[in-house]
């Protein structure tokens, strides 16, 4: 019975011991488990960024329409805004950059005008190769998407 006794003691010594560790090291993984908050800020695109987009939208719909046989006479946005759009951080208009938007807008004006005697597709692709040059030197930009505009 000595032998029993002895043997249920260290039993439940363990077994209280065990209960005890086991309790401490939950609680502790409940507290590692707590994920953190992540904080992500959403790009905000600039001013320029979106008159961008604007003129690559308008520039598809023009192409879309010449490739129709149809002649565009309508240019519904500001290309002024190009002097005054607030540039995208990090970015500086300095003279190159005014002198590719000042050809650029009169390129792009020319593709409108019906009294030119020039072919439609070629002041077109004027206007578009001025938009690849300015993005070649000045501000690097997508210029795979700019060149799908151009009509072969």
């Amino acid at each position: 019975m000595a032998f029993y006794l002895k043997n249920k003691t260290i039993t439940l010594s363990g077994l209280l011991l065990f209960t005890l560790f086991s309790c401490t090291n939950k609680e502790e993984s409940k507290e590692a488990a707590v994920p953190k908050k992540v904080h992500y800020e959403m790009y905000q695109a600039s001013e320029m960024a979106n008159f961008m987009n604007a003129m690559y939208a308008y520039n598809m719909q023009l192409k879309n329409e010449i490739v129709a046989g149809e002649t565009p006479s309508l240019l519904p946005l500001d290309l002024l805004t190009l002097h005054s759009a607030e540039m995208t951080k990090g970015k500086q208009r300095h003279e190159n950059w005014e002198h590719f938007a000042t050809t650029f807008i009169t390129s792009q004006e020319a593709v409108i005008d019906t009294v030119l005697q020039t072919n439609l597709k070629q002041r077109y692709n004027t206007a578009i190769t001025n938009c690849i040059s300015c993005h070649k030197t000045v501000c690097t930009g997508p210029i795979p998407k700019i060149k799908k505009l151009l009509i072969p």
